[in-house]
């Protein structure tokens, strides 16, 4: 038997990977049926509903306000005078102010909400495949078992490679199977209880971007997991460094970041840009350096990170922790 064949094997027989992919998929399939069971098929007769609750807030509002200005005239000469404007200015409600569409249940938009069921996805998977990687080479460390394959096998680096191969292909293959499953099922959903009415080639071929860009995220958790276990032999090393860089790098920085008053905080924090690389950019806006315009407002500065910027974050962090895998493996005692 190869190599390839016997690591694949091996993963795929492994109880642990088994029960945590079974875990992604039920929290993915719970997450579909919130969001099935969440929204509603708009039709003429929600239309007609909501038209008439919109009306009736407006002609109640319409009567209050008339309560109010009577209350504001009786008042005048009065010390209750203070508690209404003066003149008893009270502005008259607008029906504009009634938007009907405000009163419609909430349906699934396939076009406008799909984005944020890929981001979902994506992190689902992730954690999945960070968890699953760290675990494939880290219980090979710290049960012997790399010491026993690399005296069957003594090439060291094509041993780790083959097993992070494998590890990528069955990622690969596991994530767009799911992936088409899930675009599949919101769009049912979308037909069922929302609208694919705005869906044209460009949207399509924006959402297949994303998708494309969440199975390289993916892939990159899977290797990052895989190569932290390696590089500590042992698989609480990689879920160690994630709940350390969660817990103390990310929330204590964004504490320390706050207090400090940095400008654009978040980018310095890991998230936002992943939100980045899956959405195409991530506008970070300092409020504290508002430009009023008589037109425009407050014209705070920007900092966009862009997913140029996150690909190169990513690509950069892959070589630094698969490469510091790979050097480790081929520099230290086995023993």
């Amino acid at each position: 038997m190869s190599l390839a064949k016997a690591e694949t094997r091996r993963l795929v027989k492994r109880r642990f990977t088994r029960l945590f992919v079974l875990c992604g998929v039920l929290v993915l399939a719970a997450v579909a049926a919130g969001v099935l069971l969440t929204n509603h098929k708009t039709g003429p007769e929600q239309i007609a509903k909501a038209t008439a609750e919109a009306q009736a807030n407006y002609q109640q509002t319409v009567l209050a306000n008339d309560r109010i200005k009577q209350e504001c005239q009786r008042a005048q000469g009065t010390p209750d005078a203070s508690n209404f404007p003066p003149n008893c200015e009270i502005s008259d409600p607008a029906p504009s102010d009634f938007d009907p569409k405000w009163y419609l249940p909430p349906t699934f938009d396939f076009r406008e909400s799909f984005g944020e069921m890929v981001t979902t996805f994506a992190a689902v998977l992730a954690l999945v495949a960070y968890i699953v990687g760290a675990s494939f080479v880290g219980a090979e460390w710290s049960s012997g078992g790399m010491m026993n394959l690399l005296l069957w096998r003594p090439r060291r680096l094509q041993v780790l490679g083959t097993k992070l191969g494998v590890l990528l292909s069955w990622t690969t293959v596991l994530t767009v199977v799911l992936g088409v499953l899930w675009t599949a099922g919101f769009y049912f959903i979308a037909k069922a209880r929302g609208t694919t009415d705005s869906m044209t080639s460009g949207a399509w071929q924006s959402i297949g971007l994303m998708e494309l860009r969440a199975l390289v995220l993916v892939l990159v958790a899977g290797a990052l997991g895989f190569g932290l276990a390696s590089l500590g032999r042992h698989t609480a090393t990689a879920l160690g460094v994630a709940i350390g860089v969660t817990v103390v790098l990310q929330f204590g920085l964004a504490v320390l970041l706050g207090l400090a008053n940095v400008k654009f905080p978040e980018v310095y924090l890991a998230p936002f840009w992943v939100f980045a690389w899956l959405n195409k950019q991530y506008v970070s806006q300092d409020f504290k350096t508002c430009d009023f315009s008589p037109t425009g407002g407050c014209q705070p500065e920007t900092f966009t990170i862009t997913w140029q910027m996150s690909g190169v974050a990513l690509v950069a962090l892959f070589a630094l922790v698969v490469g510091g895998a790979m050097w480790t493996m081929r520099k230290r005692d086995i023993t």
